[in-house]
């Protein structure tokens, strides 16, 4: 036979009660305490914006610019002035004008004896200007100086292909070059200028070279 426990004596049931007991004081305590206790207020904050104090200011009117009147004129120096009387015994003496010398006028500008007729055809020398280089006799003085260039010659070629006349235009002087151009010109026959299908007197411009050969 099984003796049965009794329920004062036994620890588990003791201890579920204590816990129990002990859990209800606790929450009456807890509860008690917040209704007692003072509550805690808190001040509530004013938040305001800051607004600037708002200044005037005043514009004044707008004024009509004057310009300043110029500084005064300096006073001038008085000078005195001639008298205007005139003396009645001055007399104004007589002029010979035959005693003057006649000047005589200058002379005209001398005319341009060279004047421009418009061609079709220039003139050319038979067989090139190839020709004139091989009629040149180089001078002898100019050879032995060693002396080079080229010179201008303006020739006249009339309507049957002679030279009439000749002009320097661009020379070297005092060493022969310049007459020996002109000679080799010269000795060239030449073909005359055509304007419209008929031959004409011209003037044109033609260069001589002077080139010695190297040894």
């Amino acid at each position: 036979m099984i003796p049965q426990q009794n329920d004062s004596v036994s620890l588990p049931k003791r201890y579920r009660k204590y816990l129990e007991f002990s859990t209800i004081i606790t929450l009456g305590i807890f509860v008690v305490a917040l209704y007692t206790m003072p509550k805690f207020e808190t001040s509530e904050l004013e938040r305001e914006a800051y607004i600037p104090p708002i200044e005037s200011y005043e514009i004044p009117p707008e004024t009509q610019q004057f310009e300043k009147p110029p500084p005064p004129a300096r006073p001038s120096v008085p000078i005195e002035s001639e008298s205007e009387d005139v003396d009645e015994d001055l007399t104004i003496e007589e002029t010979d004008l035959e005693e003057f010398q006649q000047i005589d006028e200058p002379p005209p500008p001398p005319e341009n004896a060279v004047r421009f007729i418009a061609y079709d055809e220039p003139p050319e020398p038979a067989g090139g200007y190839a020709q004139i280089q091989k009629n040149v006799v180089y001078p002898e003085i100019a050879r032995e100086a060693g002396i080079e260039g080229t010179v201008i010659v303006q020739a006249q070629i009339g309507k049957d292909g002679t030279v009439r006349a000749t002009k320097i235009l661009k020379g070297i002087p005092k060493t022969g070059l310049d007459e020996a151009a002109v000679d080799a010109i010269k000795r060239t026959t030449w073909k005359p200028a055509f304007q419209r299908d008929k031959p004409v007197t011209v003037w044109i411009s033609i260069p001589v070279v002077f080139r010695l050969k190297s040894n």
